[in-house]
């Protein structure tokens, strides 16, 4: 099973978490990463967030996680994957993205879900726009990110 999701509503990790173990039968390891809108902006001297919007291409987005997922099966067996990305507008400590990956061992499960993580950050499609006091501005993408991707080369 893999399986990919881009939506505006929450979702409910142990749910997701159940679903999945119910159809990954052989899994030895489930590694799951919920990442959360942070409350402080770090790029804005540590103000508080008062919201983030997440912009995306319908399509292209599935797409590009696709070809993540893609690659990660073709370095580690995988016996299933969910990636759920939020987009539109949310809040300090909301559910942004979740990556839930099966795998015989916890090796492969662990490092499946940091590669598509990493990947996720630099090759797919997403704008992120934070307001903070007010102000709006886009995010621009990380140096720290990017070296993140490398070292999987």
């Amino acid at each position: 099973m893999f399986s990919i999701s881009i939506q505006a509503d929450d979702f409910e990790v142990g749910a997701e978490y159940k679903q999945l173990r119910s159809q990954c039968q052989g899994a030895g390891a489930i590694v799951q990463f919920t990442g959360l809108v942070r409350a402080d902006a770090v790029e804005m001297g540590g103000a508080c967030v008062q919201s983030l919007t997440l912009e995306h291409y319908p399509g292209m987005t599935e797409q590009a996680i696709e070809k993540i997922i893609i690659q990660a099966k073709s370095r580690w067996p995988m016996l299933a994957c969910r990636v759920i990305h939020r987009v539109g507008e949310l809040f300090a400590m909301d559910n942004i993205v979740l990556i839930i990956v099966a795998a015989e061992h916890r090796a492969a499960a662990f490092d499946a879900s940091m590669f598509i993580m990493d990947y996720l950050k630099n090759d797919v499609p997403l704008w992120k726009k934070q307001t903070v006091g007010g102000q709006a501005s886009w995010i621009e993408q990380k140096q720290s990110d990017k070296i993140r991707k490398k070292l999987w080369d």
